[in-house]
């Protein structure tokens, strides 16, 4: 099982991550030719302002051991995989309800901009090596980290 692991002190509010998971998502655009005021280019995570100190820390989805999106998912769209943690979400299932979104404790669901029936929910690319957001980090804040006998190993660091 793997897990994104945060260091806020190591974020310096860049948003290497979030360009990274737009170009991940946007596959018709480049770095140069993304815009990244555009609402088609949403990306999965964002970068917030710590309310105690004011300093940037990335706000990604956890994959929660009990996810309260997947509990709240009256279709089945949320899901969870017991062997990888991955909490999923399938588009075809949605029906677009929004309790998946207003469940979320860490406030990272939300719908596309765009169509407004579409959840936004990080996959970790799980079709790629590393999530984009880990691999892009400059100061490695944003490390993946995989679950072995209850102890969390760093993978990417």
């Amino acid at each position: 099982m793997h897990r994104i692991f945060i260091n806020k002190d190591l974020c310096t509010g860049c948003k290497s991550c979030v360009l990274a998971c737009m170009l991940k998502h946007n596959k018709d655009y480049d770095m140069y030719t993304l815009d990244l005021e555009n609402i088609d280019n949403d990306s999965r995570g964002h970068i917030e302002l710590d309310s105690k100190h004011n300093n940037p820390v990335p706000i990604l989805c956890r994959h929660c051991d009990e996810p309260e999106c997947v509990l709240a998912c009256m279709s089945g769209a949320m899901h969870k995989d017991s062997e990888s943690g991955i909490v999923s979400y399938d588009e075809e299932k949605c029906g677009s309800c929004y309790m998946c979104v207003m469940s979320c404790p860490y406030g990272l669901l939300k719908p596309d901009d765009r169509s407004k029936q579409n959840i936004l929910k990080c996959d970790l690319c799980k079709d790629e090596e590393y999530p984009r957001c880990v691999a892009n980090c400059p100061s490695g804040a944003i490390e993946l980290q995989k679950e072995e006998n209850d102890e969390l190993c760093s993978v990417r660091g």
